[in-house]
């Protein structure tokens, strides 16, 4: 969810979910030890819990990241080891490391090592290219859970590093959920949450049901956050009830507001909230609104009640 789930994003998923883990953007190891690392670890306490998603395959730099972000309260740290896109494979870090289970457990081995309270955890994908998933993927729980590692999000898709993009890699390889349900059968005592192409929580209860720990939405949630988070914390959680995409929105204009008075651009938050009124009358003026107004030098709170006002009216104009 590189550029997706920034900190706007996740102050925003939770107005409608309070309890749902949120994960940030990933974050390169590099970026956070020779870089801006406040820029890239700074976050608003109201969106605990949430999870701190790092990449890299250099062992002391990770750690070296997990020492610097130990003080930023993370709830967790998760290495990412599912990610295929070619900028991710230039790096050696990814989707590509399943090919290299022991070098990820000296990685995460150093990385429990620096952390003093944030769990280290590991999202992977089921193999990647001609890997057989079947004997590949019990073969790195083992090694990678040797090493201390006890939480794992399973993609269960290859990931194909030659031949498909990104884009492709989330759709086009055959999804194996059987395979992903075996390995908690296989490894009854490490937690493993399921992800890939689940799109709504009834699906997702489906696999709690059937014995996974987690399920893992990414781009369903993210564009039908309403539908998804919304009800996730009375469906999934047993508390509260539904929180309506009107109350999010209303939630968020002191962050908004705030936001504008430190010289930050309406779109930079309202990107992540076009999604929010999907499939109800008005949506489309409600995205509109904001994609073509948004960035205006000028636009605010106003701007935001003008697209506020296709929901209630789905039948008013679009001011030019």
């Amino acid at each position: 969810m590189m550029d997706w789930t920034d900190r706007h994003c996740r102050y925003f998923h939770r107005q409608l979910s309070q309890h749902a883990l949120l994960y940030t953007e990933m974050v390169t190891a590099p970026a956070i030890v020779r870089g801006d690392a406040a820029r890239f670890l700074s976050y608003s306490e109201a969106e605990h819990p949430v999870a701190l998603q790092l990449g890299g395959s250099d062992p002391q730099e990770l750690a070296e990241a997990v020492r610097i972000a130990c003080g930023y309260g993370y709830d967790e740290i998760n290495l990412n080891v599912g990610c295929p896109s070619d900028r991710v494979q230039s790096g050696s870090f990814g989707a590509i490391l399943m090919e290299q289970p022991e070098l990820v457990a000296r990685c995460v081995a150093a990385m429990i090592a620096a952390s003093d309270g944030p769990e280290i955890t590991v999202k992977c994908r089921i193999g990647v290219d001609d890997q057989e998933p079947e004997t590949i993927l019990p073969d790195f729980l083992a090694r990678v859970s040797d090493s201390g590692v006890s939480r794992f999000a399973i993609h269960a898709r290859k990931a194909w590093l030659q031949g498909l993009s990104p884009k492709e890699n989330r759709d086009v390889p055959p999804l194996n959920y059987p395979l992903v349900h075996a390995m908690k059968n296989t490894f009854p005592h490490l937690h493993l949450s399921i992800n890939g192409g689940i799109t709504d929580l009834d699906q997702g209860v489906a696999h709690l049901e059937a014995g996974m720990d987690g399920v893992m939405i990414g781009r369903a949630a993210y564009h039908d956050p309403a539908r998804i988070l919304g009800r996730a914390d009375m469906r999934v959680f047993g508390g509260g009830t539904e929180r309506l995409a009107e109350d999010a929105v209303a939630a968020m204009r002191p962050y908004i507001a705030d936001h504008l008075a430190r010289g930050g651009k309406l779109a930079q938050v309202t990107r992540h909230m076009l999604g929010v009124f999907a499939g109800r009358p008005g949506a489309r003026g409600w995205r509109r609104i904001l994609s073509e107004q948004g960035h205006r030098p000028d636009a605010g709170l106003h701007t935001l009640d003008a697209a506020l006002a296709h929901i209630a009216d789905p039948h008013a104009r679009v001011a030019s």
